[in-house]
């Protein structure tokens, strides 16, 4: 749990490979996808997104399944697509774009997430529903599976 692979994308650096396919030949009746070759743990980016709020994150590994007996559409989320790695091949982009890389690694990326939440107090809402949710799940799994 927290291991599968996932990728996160800087914005600038989509927006870098899409001006490289603009006019460009190769890329015309063509599909991209576009992506860093970065790939990291849902762990590593929760960890990474704590860091930047200058906190330290408390991972608790709930089991999917026991998220979607409390919360069916968050649930059927994480079965989903959330429940397998995600790893993309980025040749096709690199061939057609050869000066196409994601320069921008999350940590960045975490750090503005932060400071635009800290900018504005508007953006600081606390969705309480979701908390009580969320200790409830984990409050009644670690009652239930505790380990001995």
């Amino acid at each position: 749990m927290g291991t599968f692979v996932y990728f996160r994308f800087h914005i600038f650096c989509n927006t870098r490979s899409h001006f490289g396919l603009l006019g460009n030949k190769q890329a015309l009746g063509e599909v991209f996808h576009i992506t860093s070759d970065v790939l990291l743990t849902w762990n590593q980016i929760f960890e990474i997104v704590a860091q930047a709020a200058g906190t330290k994150a408390h991972i608790v590994h709930i089991p999917s399944d026991w998220i979607a007996r409390f919360d069916p559409e968050w649930g059927a989320s994480l079965l989903g697509d959330k429940s397998h790695s995600m790893i993309f091949d980025n040749t096709k982009i690199k061939q057609a774009v050869p000066d196409f890389s994601a320069t921008i690694p999350f940590a960045h990326g975490a750090v503005e997430i932060i400071q635009w939440y800290d900018s504005n107090p508007s953006r600081q809402v606390i969705d309480n529903s979701l908390n009580l949710l969320m200790d409830e799940m984990i409050t009644l799994y670690e009652t239930a599976w505790a380990p001995t």
